[in-house]
This record gives structure tokens, C-alpha cells and sequence, in this order.
């Protein structure tokens, strides 16, 4: 993965204020992706919000997302920038998959920032 994409979804999480970002390092599990992130927002909107800062400076670092699915809801949406695969869910979706969990069995504990 390139940095630049990296510090540019890592500045866009922050600078939206996303809670409890967990990076997941799953190069030893899947083909699919380097990393998979997990963020929460506080309501739809944020999510959203979150959703649109993360594209936002994905586009200014020269990504384009592969797909994005869920933006209509909020509830949970799916950002795949190819090295990154980015979930930013409300709380009791975040609970209900626990998708930390499910990525870290067997592996070392995931980084939260």
C-alpha cells in the first residue's frame, strides 16, 4: 500500500471526527485487500460525512474508490480503495458484526487510533 493513500484516509477519519478507528492488517488472510478499517459514526449523517471526507481525499491523493456500497442508508457503508477497504458503521451495526473480531481471530490484535 502507498503511504500517501494511507495518511490521506487516516487525516480524512480524523479531520471527520470517526470514533474508535480500528487498521486491520489482513495480508495474511485475504487477496482482496492490504488493510481493512473500521470506523463509527455517531448518527447517518455522520457516517455520511465521514464517507464523503475519505472519497474526498482519496480523490485529491489520486484513488478512486473501486466501489462504494451503503451510502444511502448510513447505517454501514464500504468504501474498497483497492489496498484499503474501509467500513464506517453506526454503533449497533458495528456491535451486531463485530467485524474486528472476525478479521483478528487467530491473528495479533488490531491497531486503534
Amino acid at each position: 500500500m502507498t503511504g500517501d493513500l494511507k495518511q490521506a484516509v487516516e487525516t480524512a477519519l480524523d479531520d471527520a471526527k470517526a470514533r474508535d478507528v480500528a487498521w486491520l492488517d489482513v495480508t495474511n488472510q485475504t487477496d482482496i485487500t492490504d488493510h481493512m478499517v473500521v470506523a463509527g459514526g455517531t448518527s447517518s449523517t455522520h457516517v455520511k460525512a465521514v464517507v464523503d471526507r475519505v472519497l474526498e481525499a482519496a480523490a485529491k491523493a489520486g484513488y478512486k474508490p473501486l466501489g462504494v456500497e451503503g451510502r444511502e442508508d448510513g447505517e454501514w457503508v464500504l468504501i474498497d480503495l483497492g489496498d484499503i477497504v474501509l467500513h464506517v458503521m453506526l454503533p449497533k451495526a458495528r456491535e451486531f458484526y463485530d467485524l474486528e473480531r472476525l478479521w483478528t481471530i487467530g491473528t495479533t490484535k488490531s491497531k486503534r487510533v
